[in-house]
């Protein structure tokens, strides 16, 4: 069984489903933003800079597939940038609580990305805060954007870390010895 993980995870296809699944997301949350108008706040953007960072770590995956060193790089770059998405979508998954409680939560209106890595000015339409965080208005199955990300994520990190852990396992190049 971990043999045939390790040995998924360096199939430039396993890697190539993992880069549509994230693009796929990333171009939904475009969808929510700009065909139904639902603006996003600071941690949305950020969220997005935690899938676009998984996308660039599946990206290299997907070229090193073959190469074990590169390959674990670049899992450990998506399990990275999924545990900073999941951060994200917890604070925001906070603040929802509180102002559902009839409190009152607010969240920063200016990203504050590293000097060397402005998103908001490269891809303002993307990375830019355009709404106050706790706007919960899309909801499926009575549950937030937020919470659903954060099944989303957990289910990446589980999966990924996996593939990680199946790493160290030694696969035998003889087909006739199990």
């Amino acid at each position: 069984m971990l043999k045939k993980v390790k040995l998924l995870s360096s199939k430039r296809l396993s890697w190539l489903l993992l880069i549509v699944s994230i693009a796929g997301l990333l171009a939904t949350a475009l969808y929510f933003q700009h065909g139904m108008n639902i603006q996003p706040c600071i941690k949305c953007v950020y969220i997005r800079a935690a899938f676009s960072g998984m996308l660039a770590a599946a990206v290299i995956g997907f070229f090193g597939a073959k190469i074990t060193f590169i390959r674990c790089i670049a899992l450990l770059g998506v399990i990275a940038a999924a545990v900073f998405g999941l951060i994200q979508t917890n604070e925001l998954l906070e603040i929802e609580r509180i102002i559902a409680a009839g409190g009152f939560s607010t969240c920063s209106f200016f990203a504050e990305y590293p000097s060397w890595l402005p998103l908001e000015q490269w891809l303002p339409a993307v990375f830019e805060p355009t709404a106050s965080c706790g706007d919960d208005s899309w909801r499926f199955f009575d549950r937030s954007m937020a919470f659903w990300t954060s099944i989303t994520l957990y289910g990446y990190i589980i999966i990924v870390t996996a593939f990680l852990l199946c790493q160290g396992v030694k696969l035998n190049p003889n087909p006739y010895k199990g």
